[in-house]
């Protein structure tokens, strides 16, 4: 199976670790991932990985920054998605509540 593609707006800085919710931005339609580290020196961008893989329930080595290592907008693959992946991810950014991390 090819590798996934995800689309993220990232919310460094919140008071708490969050997956869910929707952002319309540059990407099209992005799941939010808050995380609680600040945007310095790539931790936000980190952070954000980490949550990723969790919420999905993937390994976090499977997911990697394709593009937006300076901004809020960000791209992920996912290498080897499970079955289901997408339904997941829909779920979390199209649900009405988010996921904690």
């Amino acid at each position: 199976m090819a590798d996934a593609t995800v689309a993220v707006r990232a919310k460094p800085g919140a008071s708490r670790t969050r997956v869910g919710g929707r952002y319309d931005g540059s990407l099209g339609p992005a799941l939010i991932v808050a995380v609680t580290a600040p945007a310095v020196g790539g931790r936000a961008t980190e952070a954000v990985r980490r949550a990723l893989a969790e919420a999905l329930a993937v390994p976090a080595a499977s997911v990697a920054l394709r593009t937006g290592a300076g901004g809020r907008d960000k791209l992920f693959t996912i290498a080897d998605p499970p079955e289901g992946l997408d339904d997941r991810i829909r779920a979390l950014r199209d649900g009405s509540s988010g996921s904690g991390a």
